[in-house]
């Protein structure tokens, strides 16, 4: 028998998933609704907020997608509840992955899947609340030569770079060192799951 790859925390989460939608999106009336992912790569995201008074009162979610993804998520659902709509917007991936004890690196790209769905709830919120646009996702700096980061390779990615040359051709990125291009590749590879180009 193969060992789990996965720390016990990772196990529990997936086996026994926290704030999971079993039923109908109508079984759950929100406020707040984000949506993320492909349903032709297996990775997809549904997140329903309950927001009261800009704090999050409760959360239900679905995905399509595989362990990681179920776990991360379910660790996302307890961490959010009782939260700042503000200091949930900038949950990053490795912030769960770390509370999770970690997932194999092959595994990482399929926690981005809950808290880019977290972002687009919130952010559906805030339009549905007067506010859209409020708040904005923190971007890290990929290529440093050029100042390109992964919000700009995520563009890019959407507008049809789906490889290391129509990256290059949409950002220029990766043509002063050539530092950044493992980074960039590994990026590419998290948007093909996360959009099924």
């Amino acid at each position: 028998m193969t060992n789990w790859l996965y720390s016990d925390t990772v196990k529990e989460h997936f086996t026994n998933p926290r704030n999971a939608l079993f039923g109908e999106e109508a079984d759950f009336p929100c406020n707040a609704r984000g949506q993320t992912g492909n349903i032709k790569c297996g990775d997809q995201m549904l997140m329903l907020l309950r927001i009261k008074d800009d704090i999050i009162t409760d959360v239900r979610w679905k995905t399509y997608g595989c362990a990681s993804a179920i776990a991360s998520t379910s660790m996302l659902s307890e961490t959010i509840k009782g939260m700042n709509i503000m200091e949930a917007y900038t949950i990053r991936p490795e912030d769960l992955v770390e509370k999770l004890g970690g997932l194999p690196d092959y595994k990482i790209h399929c926690s981005v899947l809950g808290d880019k769905a977290l972002r687009a709830a919130i952010d559906d919120y805030l339009e549905k609340t007067g506010r859209a646009g409020m708040l904005k996702e923190a971007t890290t700096t990929i290529c440093q030569c050029l100042g390109i980061t992964d919000k700009d390779i995520e563009n890019a990615f959407q507008n049809g770079a789906h490889t290391w040359e129509q990256l290059q051709q949409a950002t220029k990125i990766g043509t002063v060192c050539g530092n950044c291009k493992e980074k960039a590749l590994e990026l590419l590879h998290e948007f093909s799951h996360i959009y099924g180009m």
